[in-house]
């Protein structure tokens, strides 16, 4: 791979990251480019020559708007074409996809190429995701873009908006340093997001506000902590009381909000996982429906000793997938205190009949629970608490998700089960005084020297907990130090910087970018969510 890159380019690429105009994030696979410039025309169109999709969603279309949208944002485009070398003008993107299906789901092929030409008549932008590359060379003047999915395309026009640029002088929008070629996919297939709905609210324009600047990094996983001690907030038709646990009335996501999320990340390549946390982190359950509590006095976990608490969670679930189609649901399983159980007389007399202590109580909940959501069609993620207590026990369909520290997922692995990585003292965006150095150098693939091992690493998440997070403060509390992570989880493992100081000055490009783009990414300089030190230029902050 690393052989198709002209070879005085390799240490610019991938180690400085410095050459005037190759300020990519995250950085591609494969990438080269020329001296020249083209500018887009004024009537820069999309073309699907070639292409067997049909685009009869419109995911395509949508996504080609997007692209107008976001590199147009900065400036108002007042160009005379009539001045400019009619042989410089990039007129639009021919993109080819080879595969109709645009079900999204763990593991769709998102692999693209992107190539840019500097020369022909009517010349368009290439665009690819292909298994079997074709050659091109016959017609440079026709490129297009090439992929299996229409996923794949999506994050090329992702990175096709980085190269452009607004040009001060004709006021037009430039793509400089063609011709560009770049190959590129995804090093991991789960790159996530946690957002946390249940400690403060997020209403949906700023839940749409994270999925699309999700897109920008080429994160594809939405994690939804939807609910958890403080509050209950999603509808659930099966249990129409449960929401009674919400914050008030008006702090509530339907059914339908919850299927519109769904459908706005899906067109934008992201799949949504649900959360829902048993048996602890559940007191706000019982607002509605306190037969859930042991007592009410004593009010979590859920009880484990009423058939009532797994109907509960089985009406959950069967909503759940009639609206939340990825392949897995996240069941939680974390920071259990059992002391409840034992300290209410009808559980404690339940769990002598049953010959269950309480760790016994705490896995044979984990477990039923987890045959509940299989009965659906999920394959199931649990916090590593399970993982750690009863490991052995667990379905074979378990992803355990590790978050409480280092040495965690090589375990997960060598014992066959497979996992995601979010270690707290790397990829918790809540703990402020994690800096943008730690979110990049965290390998999830640490001691992990089986191929086969390997594999089982899904990717990993950073983790935006809700506790002091609302609408005023999510998006420069994600941002910038997500996109570090996101580059771990995008960028072959041999072409990542080994010392973060190195990307420095693109990921401040980057993040200045997503400033341009309405997105209030915070400084670089200091810890998360830092005001900028002193005035001056967005890049050296």
């Amino acid at each position: 791979m690393m052989g198709k890159i002209v070879k005085s380019l390799c240490f610019l690429v991938f180690l400085g990251v410095l050459v005037e105009g190759l300020n990519i994030w995250p950085m591609p696979n494969s990438v080269s480019h020329g001296h020249q410039i083209m500018y887009l025309s004024t009537n820069f169109v999309l073309k699907t020559d070639g292409s067997k999709y049909n685009d009869a969603s419109g995911i395509l279309k949508d996504a080609f708007s997007r692209l107008l949208d976001v590199i147009e944002v900065d400036h108002v485009i007042d160009s005379n074409f009539s001045h400019f070398d009619p042989l410089s003008i990039l007129h639009g993107i021919n993109v080819i996809v080879w595969s109709q299906n645009d079900e999204l789901q763990y593991g769709v092929d998102e692999s693209y190429k992107l190539s840019i030409p500097s020369h022909g008549t009517q010349v368009y932008a290439h665009i690819e995701v292909s298994v079997s590359p074709v050659n091109l060379s016959h017609n440079p003047g026709s490129q297009g873009s090439r992929a299996q999915t229409v996923y794949g395309v999506l994050h090329g026009l992702q990175t096709f908006s980085q190269l452009c640029h607004f040009n001060f002088t004709n006021k037009g929008i430039e793509v400089p340093q063609v011709p560009w070629h770049i190959n590129d996919q995804p090093r991991f297939f789960y790159r996530g997001l946690l957002i946390d709905t249940a400690r403060h609210y997020l209403p949906l324009p700023i839940i749409k506000s994270v999925i699309d600047s999700m897109t920008y990094a080429k994160l594809n996983v939405l994690h939804w902590h939807i609910v958890d001690t403080e509050s209950f907030p999603l509808e659930i038709p099966s249990f129409p009381k449960l929401w009674n646990g919400a914050f008030s009335i008006s702090e509530r996501y339907t059914m339908a909000d919850a299927a519109e999320i769904v459908s706005y990340a899906q067109r934008r390549g992201i799949s949504v996982l649900a959360e829902v946390d048993v048996p602890g982190h559940a007191l706000s359950w019982g607002k509605g429906y306190p037969s859930l509590w042991p007592s009410k006095d004593c009010q979590q976990p859920l009880d484990v000793s009423k058939e009532f608490t797994f109907k509960v969670i089985d009406g959950i679930l069967s909503d759940f997938s009639k609206t939340f189609k990825y392949r897995f649901v996240h069941l939680g399983g974390d920071e259990v205190n059992t002391s409840c159980w034992t300290e209410t007389p009808h559980i404690r007399r339940w769990l002598k009949q049953h010959g269950l202590n309480e760790s016994g109580a705490y896995q044979y909940f984990v477990l039923r629970a987890q045959k509940i959501a299989l009965s659906h069609g999920y394959e199931i993620i649990n916090w590593e608490e399970t993982f750690n207590d009863f490991g052995s026990k667990l379905s074979r369909k378990t992803v355990v998700h590790n978050w409480l520290g280092s040495g965690v997922a090589e375990k997960v692995v060598a014992s066959g089960l497979r996992c995601i990585v979010s270690n707290q003292d790397k990829w918790y965006l809540d703990h402020l005084d994690a800096p943008w150095e730690g979110f990049y150098m965290n390998e999830p693939l640490t001691n992990i020297t089986n191929h086969q091992q390997q594999k089982l690493v899904l990717g990993g998440e950073v983790c935006m907990w809700g506790e002091h997070i609302d609408a005023s403060d999510i998006e420069q509390t994600i941002w910038p130090r997500a996109a570090a992570a996101a580059e771990r989880l995008w960028t072959a493992y041999d072409d990542l910087a080994k010392d973060p100081s190195h990307v420095f000055e693109r990921l401040a490009h980057f993040r200045c970018l997503l400033n341009r783009r309405g997105v209030a990414a915070a400084p670089l300089f200091g810890p998360g969510r830092v005001a900028p030190y002193e005035p001056g230029s967005c890049s050296k902050q």
